[in-house]
């Protein structure tokens, strides 16, 4: 029986670059988020290891509305996946395959990318309804996986996460990745005090990379 299962949003397959947001407290994400946006970015992941995610979200989607889909990541278990789905989370993430968190989304019908790393975790995922699967640790075994992947999965959509460059982002999108999620590499020192115009370049420099490695022309 074919699980029931939500798709990838419109915004990310239209722009297909995920930031990873991660710092001490939610109340840093605005100005960040507005970085992002300039630089033609249009998910945004906030990540539960960050304190007041829950708190912050609503008044961020209302923030950002039309401009920008807001997810949830970091979620491993059930309640978190219940409390981010009813704050609002335009989709779910998560490091590692969890059947609770991946039902929880599905009977919500909001889009979730469950973390699998092997061959059995992306097909447990997929076999439950996941929109895609988030490859994690992506770095670590590099595009050519995807390739490997499309013998037995040709249907599969994966996401690459995990120490995945600005650079190496077309090389994904050219193996057959859906889309890209990006943390440290883009965001840089932006929770740190830095250049906010940076991060937007930055944002700017991979959305065109995918872009291109899309034949496609960047639409901001």
């Amino acid at each position: 029986m074919t699980p029931r299962r939500s798709q990838p949003s419109e915004a990310l397959l239209a722009h297909p670059v995920i930031a990873v947001l991660r710092t001490s407290h939610a109340r840093q994400y605005g100005p960040v988020i507005e970085a992002l946006i300039a630089g033609g970015v249009r998910s945004i992941e906030l990540t539960l290891t960050t304190e007041g995610v829950f708190e912050e979200i609503r008044g961020l989607k209302a923030r950002f509305a039309g401009s920008a889909e807001i997810g949830v990541g970091t979620v491993t278990n059930p309640n978190d996946a219940e409390q981010a789905l009813d704050a609002g989370a335009d989709y779910l993430v998560t490091p590692v395959t969890v059947p609770e968190v991946i039902r929880a989304a599905v009977n919500r019908g909001v889009p979730v990318f469950p973390g699998a790393y092997s061959p059995t975790e992306m097909h447990t995922a997929w076999s439950l309804g996941a929109a895609a699967v988030k490859l994690f640790p992506a770095s670590v075994v590099g595009p050519g996986y995807i390739g490997q992947l499309r013998g037995p999965f040709p249907d599969l959509p994966v996401i690459p996460s995990g120490g995945v460059s600005i650079q190496d982002a077309p090389k994904w999108i050219k193996a057959g990745a859906l889309a890209v999620s990006l943390g440290g590499p883009l965001l840089g020192d932006a929770f740190k005090g830095g250049d906010l115009t940076a991060l937007t370049a930055r944002a700017a420099e991979v959305t065109r990379l995918v872009a291109h490695a899309q034949n496609r022309t960047v639409n901001a």
